[in-house]
């Protein structure tokens, strides 16, 4: 959401950025409703002042027995009502425009934020690690995850098609062992090394916390809706930031850093035809979700702060990745400023996002009223939120079956995850 009066102050900034998003004379529109709502309240305020007037006057004509004056005043009065009444009907049909169009209207990029239309105007930050050299042997080229997960006998499609449709995966023994030592581990690095406060929140969610974090009205068809009122989250970034709305907190507590594992929900409805084999693109999937609450001064710092502690897993798992700032064009609806990591896929040669961390601003704690109280004032200001993926967790259990393959297919486990894995070295034997 947006704050009317910096757009009253400085449309020219919001209708350069709207119109690149497709949303030519937006702020246009903005200025216009809200000019036409202040009116409406005005005039209702000025009649509300009148019809009080003449209320107090009716009673002095009275008392002087001035029945013809007393008549013309309540004549007024009822007048007044009408007034007030189509004021307020036009006051409320205009306020409802107005929110309807701020909430369908993206968040305004950082100056930072490098210029572009679509991925190709990103820009690398940084790199770390240099992609493994696979060994000679067995293997013509590297084998795709589906590949090894199958001859492993630990990823089965078919199986979760015949139940489930597309874009499912039933995971068996080691493999789905492996992926709930990643699961661990992320959570532990993030919670004992990170200091991320663990969450368990619910996974079912009602519209108000979907709109408070920016994925209602405008992607419900990404959304997968239950029969009742609740909706599958699609990330614990929706339960993690609702924790403060409608909430005012100490400034001495922030920020707040939470995290989560769980699973998320997604229907892509956007990505029809992409990533069809494989866990790249699923409907079901698990993912660690790191959010912090801040103050405005804060942020920009705990945004670097939160992908280095996204990094820093994809450097304990010792995959190759690299570091993007997405460009203005790129980023999504409710981001200020964005990071993708990108981890090396050897099957596709090629990086592959595997995080998005993003700092949203005040954007999502209009749309949820969560405030701060600044020690010493009395006054309150909205807080900022930041959230991250740390990471996704079948992506990240991609990337290890890939970049840990040896040339008889067996899979080398990440000596950090030998813990979590029962003293589990090797996945499988001779291919």
């Amino acid at each position: 959401m947006h704050d009317i009066k910096a757009i009253r102050d400085n449309p020219e900034a919001y209708e350069a950025v709207w119109s690149a998003k497709g949303r030519s004379g937006a702020a246009a529109e903005a200025v216009k409703l809200d000019t036409q709502l202040r009116a409406a309240q005005t005039a209702l305020q000025e009649a509300q002042a009148k019809r009080n007037e003449s209320s107090k006057l009716i009673g002095q004509a009275k008392a002087k027995k001035d029945e013809a004056e007393a008549a013309r005043l309540m004549a007024e009065v009822e007048a007044l009502k009408g007034v007030m009444a189509a004021a307020g009907d036009e006051e409320t049909i205009v306020a409802a425009k107005l929110k309807d169009l701020l909430a369908s209207l993206p968040n305004i990029p950082a100056p930072e934020v490098p210029k572009g239309e679509d991925e190709a105007g990103n820009v690398e930050v940084r790199r770390w690690g240099d992609p493994k050299a696979l060994p000679a042997g067995k293997l013509n080229a590297p084998k795709d995850h589906v590949d090894l997960g199958a001859a492993l006998g630990g990823m089965d499609f078919e199986a979760a098609a015949r139940m489930s449709g597309a874009r499912f995966v039933v995971l068996k023994n080691q493999i789905a062992r492996l992926e709930r030592a990643l699961g661990q581990f992320m959570l532990d690095l993030q919670t004992v090394q990170h200091g991320y406060a663990e969450i368990s929140p619910p996974v079912l969610v009602k519209d108000d916390a979907l709109f408070g974090t920016g994925q209602l009205p405008k992607f419900a068809e990404d959304l997968f809706r239950t029969t009742g009122d609740h909706w599958l989250i699609p990330t614990a970034e929706v339960s993690l930031t609702n924790l403060v709305r409608e909430q005012i907190t100490d400034e001495a507590e922030l920020p707040l850093r939470l995290t989560a594992l769980t699973h998320c929900f997604r229907s892509e409805a956007g990505a029809s035809g992409r990533d069809t084999r494989g866990m790249i693109r699923q409907h079901q999937f698990q993912k660690v979700e790191l959010v912090s609450i801040t103050t405005p001064e804060q942020s920009e710092a705990e945004h670097e702060r939160m992908v280095e502690c996204a990094e820093a897993v994809l450097k304990a798992l010792e995959l190759p990745f690299r570091t993007m700032l997405l460009c203005t064009g790129d980023m999504g609806f409710g981001a200020r400023k964005t990071y993708d990591l990108e981890v090396w896929l050897p099957s596709q040669n090629t990086y592959r996002e595997i995080s998005s961390c993003s700092n949203c601003g005040d954007f999502q704690a209009r749309r949820m009223d969560a405030r701060f109280k600044k020690t010493g004032e009395k006054g309150t200001h909205y807080v900022h939120t930041l959230n991250g993926s740390g990471l996704a967790v079948g992506r990240t259990l991609v990337a290890v079956l890939e970049n840990y393959q040896d040339e008889t297919g067996r899979i080398t486990v990440p000596t950090v995850l030998v813990p979590y894995m029962g003293g589990v070295t090797h996945i499988g034997g001779e291919a």
